[in-house]
C-alpha cells in the first residue's frame, strides 16, 4: 500500500503543485492576503488547476512509456518501470481531471475557461507540440502565465502588466535550462530523451537563457521603480527586492554552469538552500513592505 501510495504521488507530480503558487501571487501582491474568503477561492483554484496539471502529467506519461524507459532518471516513473500499469494511469488521469471540474463549479466561468484552456492547449502539447522546437518552452510558459490569470479572476483582482510579462520570461528561462540539460544527455549518451532536440544545441540554449535572465533582471526593476506599482502597493523601497531576484537568478546560473544540474527546476527549488533563503527572503522583504 505504502509503495502504491509513493507511486501515486510520483505520478501525479504532486511535488509540481508548488508551480501553482502563481495563483496566490495576485493575493499576495494586492495586498489582500488576509481576506479569507478571496484566499479560501484562491485555495480552491490552487487545487482545482494541480489537478488538471496532474491529469496532463499522466497523460504525458502514458504517451511517453517508451521514451522514459531510455532516460536514466525517468526510467524510473511509475508507468516506465511498470510499478504501476497504463490501464490503472488511464483511470487516475480521469479521475484528476473529474476532481478539477468539480472544484470549478465553486468558481467563476471565467476560471473554468482558464483551466480548460491549459488542460487543451497541454493536451496539443503531449500530441504534438512538444515535438516543434522553441514552440514547446513557450508552451510551458504559458502555462504559468495562465495560473497567474486564474489566480487574478478567482479573487476579481485586477493583474500588473508588469507581473504576467515576468512570469512568462521567467518561466521560458527555466523551460529552456530543462532543456538544456536534455541536450547533455544527449551529448553523453547519443540517446534522443525528446524528439525535439533536434531543433537546440547548447549556443543557442545558453544564449537565449542569457537573454531571458537579462530581460527578467531588467523587467523587475522596471516593476519595484514604476510610480504606477509603488502608489498601488504603498511603498517605494519595492527596489530594495530587486537583490533577492538578481541573486536568485545568478544562483541558478551557477547550478546549470558549475554544478550541472538543469534537469528539474521544481527538483532544484525543492533541494537547494541557497534559493530557498533567497525566496523566503523575498517574500518576507515585500511583506514587510506592503502589509506591515
Amino acid at each position: 500500500m505504502i509503495n502504491f501510495l509513493k507511486s501515486f504521488l510520483s505520478l501525479i507530480r504532486v511535488q509540481h503543485y508548488i508551480k501553482s503558487i502563481f495563483i496566490f501571487a495576485p493575493l499576495f501582491f494586492s495586498g489582500k492576503i488576509v481576506e479569507a474568503d478571496l484566499l479560501l477561492s484562491s485555495f480552491i483554484a490552487f487545487l482545482a488547476f494541480s489537478f488538471a496539471a496532474s491529469s496532463i502529467y499522466v497523460l504525458n506519461d502514458y504517451l511517453d512509456v517508451e521514451h522514459d524507459r531510455l532516460h536514466p532518471k525517468k526510467k524510473n516513473r511509475p508507468l516506465a518501470s511498470g510499478f504501476l500499469s497504463k490501464k490503472q494511469g488511464v483511470v487516475i488521469m480521469a479521475l484528476l481531471f473529474s476532481l478539477s471540474c468539480i472544484l470549478l463549479s465553486f468558481l467563476s466561468m471565467k476560471s473554468t475557461l482558464i483551466v480548460m484552456t491549459y488542460v487543451l492547449l497541454n493536451v496539443a502539447y503531449s500530441f504534438y507540440l512538444k515535438h516543434i522546437a522553441i514552440l514547446d518552452v513557450t508552451v510551458i510558459a504559458i502555462g504559468f502565465v495562465l495560473r497567474l490569470l486564474l489566480g487574478a479572476v478567482a479573487t476579481e483582482i485586477s493583474l500588473s502588466s508588469w507581473i504576467v510579462v515576468m512570469t512568462f520570461l521567467l518561466a521560458m528561462f527555466l523551460a529552456l535550462a530543462k532543456r538544456r540539460d536534455d541536450v547533455l544527455i544527449y551529448q553523453k549518451t547519443g540517446k534522443r530523451m525528446r524528439k525535439v532536440i533536434d531543433g537546440y544545441n547548447l549556443r543557442l540554449l545558453d544564449t537565449a537563457m542569457a537573454i531571458m535572465a537579462s530581460v527578467v533582471i531588467v523587467s523587475y526593476i522596471a516593476y519595484t521603480t514604476s510610480v504606477e506599482v509603488m502608489n498601488r502597493l504603498g511603498s517605494e523601497y519595492l527596489y530594495i527586492t530587486c537583490l533577492f531576484v538578481i541573486v536568485g537568478i545568478i544562483r541558478y546560473l551557477q547550478i546549470i554552469y558549475v554544478y550541472f544540474d538543469s534537469g528539474s527546476p521544481t527538483k532544484i527549488l525543492l533541494k537547494d538552500f541557497f534559493i530557498q533563503i533567497v525566496i523566503i527572503g523575498w517574500v518576507a522583504a515585500f511583506i514587510l513592505l506592503i502589509y506591515a
